[in-house]
């Protein structure tokens, strides 16, 4: 039996927070209900065709789902969804437009007072007040709106992370806080109003530069791939042409590191870098010695001085390369999960599932349990040909 057996989720979602945060629960053995539009589905199907012409966006944060299409507009579906809801959901999550699902009559207020016991979970941009309520909300912007864009990317220029962390963070504070409120429900027989706001998770995730500027001091400054107050730590270009990445944490780091990797030990009580502060402020006159030190040296033979030292590295993958990582395959991190294409590779959420696999069922075809889950809630076949002409599902 997997942790979440049991618990049902009906889900009002598009894009990556609120899919991401489902799937999790999904993962866990939650019977998780997508609602989407009769006819275009969750926006996020037709971000690209990368996977044999499904979004990789879709399938990263949509499989183990059940698909329901209903036009909440109209008032039959609105009356499927709200029996849907009242006589079989544990948990609601909706990431819609701010104000639109208490426009549905979905508000916490308004399902806990006819279902306690329910557990609503709200994932929007800013939160549900606040003066920023109503602005629109992409994972780029709220990136922006909440400082990371300003201590990522050059000296000459910001950049944006590559995943969708804004959207990331908020699907897993979702994520957290709902087995949270099933935790509690279990105790009081209670549910509870989550409100998630992307930038409130990301700035949480921005605290560390958020408290090196304290007090009105200088913020870390963007160092591309480099540590923005420790050195050595980033990137550094082999005589190959590769590049290997390591990184020191301490003053013992720094002069193993100088006598088994650079095969220069004075170096080590050099007053030029004899701390990180000075190291870090140093960095140009420090790289240019270490790159003189790498450039007689492949990148495999510059790592494996860095083993022989036990200093911290890495190979700079690519994404080709991450399918073929050797650790994941030794660890038998892939499997494969079902599509309406066929079947394709997926790697395993993190975590031990020895003798307790996580749920990895198919990611569902747009409306594809329709049908099915009408019939549970005791809709005749004629039925529900009627609601498809009506175009209500």
């Amino acid at each position: 039996m997997r942790p979440l057996e049991g618990v049902t989720v009906v889900t009002l979602e598009h894009a990556i927070a609120a899919p991401f945060a489902t799937r999790q629960l999904a993962d866990l053995g939650a019977r998780v209900i997508k609602v989407e539009r009769p006819g275009v589905g969750d926006f996020a199907r037709g971000y690209d065709e990368r996977v044999r012409g499904m979004a990789s966006h879709f399938v990263w944060t949509n499989r183990s789902k059940e698909s329901l299409t209903l036009d909440v507009k109209h008032p039959e579906a609105q009356t499927i969804l709200k029996r849907l809801i009242l006589e079989q959901a544990d948990v609601v999550v909706q990431n819609l437009a701010p104000g639109a699902a208490a426009r549905l009559g979905l508000s916490y207020a308004a399902l806990s007072e006819a279902k306690p016991e329910l557990i609503v979970c709200d994932i929007s941009g800013y939160g549900n007040d606040g003066p920023y309520r109503d602005k629109k909300a992409y994972d780029l912007l709220i990136q922006s709106e909440a400082g990371f864009v300003s201590v990522t990317g050059g000296a000459d220029e910001p950049a944006k992370a590559g995943p969708s962390i804004a959207d990331i963070s908020a699907g897993m504070y979702a994520f957290s806080n709902i087995l949270a409120a099933l935790l509690e429900r279990g105790k009081t027989g209670r549910g509870r109003h989550i409100d998630i706001s992307m930038l409130e998770s990301l700035v949480e995730w921005t605290s560390y530069p958020l408290y090196y500027a304290f007090d009105g001091a200088a913020p870390p400054p963007r160092t591309g791939a480099s540590h923005a107050t420790i050195y050595p730590y980033g990137p550094f270009p082999a005589g190959d042409g590769k590049t290997v990445m390591l990184g020191l944490q301490n003053e013992r780091e720094w002069a193993l590191f100088c006598d088994k990797v650079l095969r220069a030990p004075g170096l080590a009580t050099d007053a030029r870098f004899a701390s990180n502060p000075k190291r870090s402020a140093a960095r140009t006159e420090l790289r240019a010695l270490i790159v003189d030190a790498f450039a007689g040296l492949t990148a495999a033979q510059v790592v494996e001085r860095l083993d022989e030292a036990q200093i911290a590295n890495a190979n700079v993958n690519t994404m080709h390369d991450v399918w073929a990582h050797p650790q994941l395959r030794a660890r038998g991190r892939w499997t494969e999960v079902d599509t309406p294409v066929g079947a394709i590779p997926a790697l395993l959420p993190p975590g031990s599932w020895d003798g307790r696999p996580p749920r990895m069922d198919p990611v569902p075809a747009l409306g594809q349990h329709t049908d099915s889950l009408l019939a549970e809630l005791g809709y005749a076949p004629e039925r529900v040909a009627e609601l498809r002409g009506e175009q209500a599902i």
